[in-house]
């Protein structure tokens, strides 16, 4: 019974999904951890799709600065309720996404942005295009997959805006 209990609370942990959710996808997993993890993944990519046509006129502007003062980030990430986007998880993401903009200088938000010339191979696009870049904070989560858990997981949609980059010296 505590293995049980300990693999849903490490799942949660990595996940942020609820309990429920957790432990259904366990449950349909037969206690295989990334079979459940990829059924919570499908099942956050499906509520996202439900909700993304929803309006979003609510939302919050981050601001990285990096200690040296020398390079910074702005992103606005938009939701549909002000309860939402005063949020820890909200909150968290906003920063975490502006720092992911400064330390990975994304060009374009998704690949389907990214004008015909300039098309590279799938790993430069990665590269490009800030939904399809590593977490910094966890090389093994995409910044799409980052967004996927908090749309499931606050059950909004969620909209990355806008973002850009200074750097001094920089030209824009």
């Amino acid at each position: 019974m505590t293995a049980r209990l300990d693999a849903i609370k490490a799942l949660r942990e990595k996940t942020s999904a609820s309990l429920n959710d957790v432990r259904a996808a366990l449950e349909s997993a037969g206690g295989d951890e990334a079979k459940a993890l990829a059924l919570l993944r499908q099942r956050g990519a499906q509520i996202a799709e439900k909700r993304r046509g929803r309006a979003t006129g609510q939302g919050r502007v981050e601001a990285y600065v990096h200690h040296d003062g020398r390079m910074g980030a702005l992103v606005e990430v938009d939701c549909e309720t002000d309860f939402v986007a005063r949020t820890p998880e909200f909150v968290q993401f906003c920063r975490d996404l502006a720092m992911q903009v400064a330390a990975k200088s994304p060009q374009y938000l998704r690949s389907e942005d990214v004008p015909a010339g300039d098309k590279a191979d799938a790993e430069g696009l990665k590269e490009l295009c800030l939904l399809g870049q590593p977490f910094i904070k966890d090389e093994h989560s995409s910044v799409h997959d980052l967004l996927q858990a908090l749309i499931a997981k606050t059950g909004e949609n969620i909209v990355i805006r806008r973002f850009v980059k200074f750097g001094v010296g920089e030209a824009s």
